[in-house]
């Protein structure tokens, strides 16, 4: 058996039921299991075997999910690149994993047509209109054979390799196999009570496990309807949560940001949207609570590329009880927190996380030692760090990476993030180390304020007495228009801690 079986099974049900409701309109679960065949055929027909990686570039579509499902069925490997990545970067990709297939989507096919030439991609498929070198999407379906090929697709079989952000460093290509993938989906159901009654919004990019797998893969298991939007627009995100009956959608903190900036939001009817799920950053109690006001549970999901990506999570229940946690170990995970000796740390005492489960990775792309290092033991070791309160809720509290230790203590960025963002005067805010020749490390506070806010470097401070211990609060407070973020709205801390540098010398600090 094969991940294409989910399709083929939901066809044999409910044949006319739609599974995906895109830009070009419905496709049934009849057609989407039609059109998984006629890509296998078509990929087999030009070289494609077990083993042989399938590359995609283009926003959001439906010819990723059945590209996806076509590789699982001939034991080949998807790897969807992001299209917020420039030429050289989608180079040192392709060079990387060398697929044997290219398709990208306008208007992605003229940048990145010189790469794929000198990365020796053997096939390249143009989706939006015909180009010299390239097949057009229509004409290379049309190559399938009336024959089915071979299905060579195993569930231990690797089928996704997807490529690391490289925030902090150069992407790693992270491999899963297609029994990952079915164990992430298994933990979604239960994170979400998935039924194929639920009608799922994809507006994260699916060249992220976060758009493709927490939601989407998971919704297509359990014979849902995916609605797969391009891109994120809020107005849009409006617009179907009322007229598709959207009853579940994932949504970084950046998005939520802009939903609630979006007029129509205020006034949308929710009543079928059963739950916001969302992560990708450490999100404290504050801003939960504040993005509660439309009453729809707002759950918090823990995990990384590498984890496929669920590895803890809130259910409905715990969204307002539990409001700065990420919940639990999922349903199929088990979690630990250890220190630097590797030993379990008590209750209130922070350690990194470790997993173990299913969903895990197979290994980094040809890196058999940064491979062994990861997975070290038979567990994830996701460089994270967590404690547990006194019930057993998990609460993140940095990147190992991003502990500031100043004057021989530590510091995790996320705890005086979180007090600080409380503030209604400051839009966002992070915390990063400084080199300091007294104290090592010093804190320092990055703020955007509020639109007509009035912010000094006292009165941030002022906002730290008497919540957190005076060797937390910031030696200095640097003021940005916006913080830079990844794809997912993750802050890119190693341009903060240069800026932080920069404002120092700049102030003769």
């Amino acid at each position: 058996m094969d991940l294409s079986d989910w399709i083929e099974r939901h066809a044999a049900f409910s044949p006319a039921k739609a599974a995906l409701v895109c830009a070009d309109g419905a496709m049934s679960y009849g057609a989407l299991a039609r059109a998984i065949g006629a890509a296998a055929a078509a990929l087999a027909a030009h070289g494609v075997a077990r083993g042989d990686r399938v590359a995609h570039l283009g926003y959001n579509g439906a010819e990723q999910i059945v590209l996806l499902f076509a590789c699982a069925r001939l034991g080949a490997m998807f790897v969807p690149l992001s299209w917020r990545l420039a030429p050289p970067e989608h180079r040192s990709m392709l060079d990387d994993c060398r697929p044997r297939v290219l398709v990208a989507c306008d208007p992605f096919v003229e940048p990145v047509a010189a790469v794929a030439v000198a990365a020796h991609v053997p096939v390249r498929v143009a989706r939006g209109g015909p180009r010299p070198g390239w097949i057009a999407w229509d004409a290379f379906a049309a190559t399938a054979p009336q024959e089915a090929p071979p299905r060579e697709g195993r569930r231990a079989a690797p089928v996704l390799l997807c490529y690391t952000s490289g925030s902090t460093g150069a992407p790693k290509g992270v491999v899963h196999t297609q029994d990952a993938l079915a164990q992430n989906a298994a933990n979604s159901t239960h994170m979400h009570d998935l039924t194929s009654r639920d009608v799922v919004l994809t507006t994260l990019p699916l060249f992220h496990v976060g758009g493709l797998n927490i939601q989407t893969l998971p919704a297509l298991h359990a014979g849902a309807t995916v609605v797969l939007h391009p891109r994120f627009d809020p107005a849009a995100v409006v617009r179907s949560v009322e007229r598709d009956g959207v009853t579940l959608t994932v949504l970084v903190p950046a998005q939520l940001e802009l939903l609630a900036r979006e007029p129509g939001w205020a006034t949308a009817d929710l009543s079928r949207l059963r739950a916001i799920t969302t992560g990708s950053t450490i999100i404290g109690e504050a801003f939960v609570r504040r993005d509660l006001q439309r009453g729809v549970p707002l759950l918090q999901v823990y995990g990384a590329t590498e984890t496929c990506p669920i590895a803890a999570y809130q259910r409905v229940d715990d969204a307002m009880n539990h409001p700065g946690s990420v919940g639990k170990a999922a349903l199929h995970c088990e979690i630990r927190l250890v220190d630097a000796d590797d030993r379990d740390v008590a209750a209130g005492e922070s350690g990194e996380i470790l997993v173990r489960g299913g969903n895990v990775m197979s290994g980094y792309w040809q890196k058999p030692r940064e491979t062994a290092a990861a997975l070290e033991g038979g567990w994830y070791h996701s460089g994270d760090v967590a404690h547990v309160d006194a019930e057993g809720w998990l609460h993140v509290d940095g990147r190992r990476r991003d502990v500031i230790i100043s004057g021989g203590e530590n510091v995790y960025p996320a705890e005086v993030e979180n007090v600080l963002a409380e503030c209604p005067q400051i839009a966002e805010v992070a915390v990063v180390g400084r080199p300091d020749e007294r104290w090592g490390e010093a804190v320092v506070a990055v703020v955007v304020p509020a639109a007509g806010a009035t912010l000094t470097r006292e009165s941030v401070c002022a906002l730290l007495a008497g919540r957190v211990a005076r060797y937390k609060h910031p030696r200095d407070v640097v003021f940005a228009a916006s913080l830079p973020r990844t794809a997912l709205g993750k802050v890119k801390r190693e341009e903060l801690k240069r800026l932080a540098r920069r404002e120092a010398v700049a102030g003769g600090a």
